[in-house]
């Protein structure tokens, strides 16, 4: 739900861009403005799931998601455009904290890689969902059709979230706060760290290149490839479904290496490390494609390539972690989601610049290619590092 909410912009984009008469740098704005409030306020939304019962903070962030989806259905104009999706932002940053939070007090460490990958397979699938069912929405009843029916929807979910999902249970509560409290370093010692700077700009390659590809392909397959809304609906959905699947493929590959001996080192960098450049090199090779068949064929492997590297990043962080796991995730995710602020704003430059995408595609490869460099030069051993205790 989280991401198809997200995701819906970019199907409609095309039809607002008319009706608003929107620039390529406003399309870019646009697109860009949701990750300001989302990827800020990653870390006071950590420091709130920690605190509080995670059932109703969850509930209220969705809430207040779902009010900003439905208002877009409604809005008269661009600062209005922007004003929701600021609004939608400050909702969906209490999702990822909250589930972090949720697997923390509800399955044991030999559980969490499954759960990880199928989480991340859910966050591949709602962008699918969302450019195939909202593309198809879209072109038979308008955009604002598009977030009605997704905003009034969405309430619906409510009701079983709040009726059956416990609340947090005293014993874990005091388990996922109190244990080894002594033992965990500070956010400032967490943050300065070399290996959190090098995972941090792995995440920032990640998500440049994903809020990317979830933002900009359907314009790109519309204006380049000349392709309808319907075609784009099901040829945009076709790379995200490919990646849910690699990525709970490459998870499991990984567990099962590690299981026979390898080590996480060798077993994650190797996995996350090969997807991030075959990734790089099949979207360049994605940006001199002639045919729509060939593009689409080309972005599906570059997906399910990132697939790889999305299956195991959020492993390395936790085992490295350690105690301090909570800290890093915020300060990796913030700084990740970053790459959501500033992909749709440079490709909406270079484009309107150039008259061209192929420039967005060689920076998103370029900055792929910087992210493998950080986990070979920057990130030490995936192993629980041994943090020095602050006096």
């Amino acid at each position: 739900m989280n991401y198809i909410d997200r995701g819906a912009l970019s199907v409609a984009i095309p039809d607002i861009e008319t009706e608003f008469s929107l620039s390529p740098t406003q399309k870019g704005l646009l697109l860009s403005v949701f990750f300001w409030t989302y990827a800020l306020l990653q870390m006071p939304a950590g420091w709130v799931v920690d605190r509080y019962d995670v059932k109703w903070v969850y509930a209220i962030g969705y809430l207040i998601w779902t009010i900003a989806t439905a208002m877009t259905g409604f809005v008269g104009g661009f600062t209005a455009l922007i004003f929701a999706r600021l609004l939608l932002g400050l909702g969906e940053s209490a999702a990822y904290p909250a589930i972090s939070r949720l697997i923390v007090e509800n399955f044991p460490e030999r559980q969490r890689g499954m759960v990880n990958s199928l989480i991340d397979a859910g966050t591949k699938i709602g962008p699918a969902f969302s450019i195939l069912a909202g593309g198809l929405l879209v072109d038979r009843y308008g955009w604002r059709s598009l977030f009605v029916v997704l905003g009034v929807g969405g309430f619906f979910w409510l009701i079983p979230w709040i009726r059956y999902v416990p609340s947090r249970p005293h014993a874990a509560a005091s388990d996922a706060t109190d244990t080894k409290v002594k033992d965990r370093p500070s956010l400032l010692q967490v943050s300065l760290h070399r290996s959190v700077l090098g995972t941090s700009l792995g995440m920032f390659s990640l998500g440049y290149v994903w809020y990317f590809l979830l933002t900009w392909l359907p314009s790109y397959l519309i204006d380049v490839h000349q392709l309808n809304l319907k075609e784009t609906a099901v040829s945009a959905a076709l790379p995200f479904l490919a990646m849910a699947a690699s990525s709970v493929f490459w998870g499991w590959a990984a567990d099962r290496l590690i299981d026979r001996g390898r080590s996480p080192t060798f077993s994650r960098k190797l996995i996350s490390l090969s997807g991030l450049t075959i990734a790089a090199v099949l979207l360049v090779a994605t940006s001199q494609a002639q045919s729509s068949t060939a593009c689409v064929a080309l972005l599906t492997g570059a997906c399910c390539a990132l697939g790889m590297f999305t299956a195991n990043v959020w492993a390395m962080t936790q085992t490295m972690g350690g105690p301090a796991a909570g800290s890093w995730t915020g300060i990796q995710n913030c700084i990740g989601n970053m790459g959501g602020v500033v992909s749709p704003l440079v490709a909406g430059w270079s484009v309107e610049q150039t008259g061209s995408y192929q420039t967005a595609f060689y920076v998103a490869a370029g900055v792929m290619l910087a992210g493998v460099l950080s986990y070979l030069f920057i990130v030490g051993p995936i192993k629980e590092i041994a943090w020095r205790k602050e006096t």
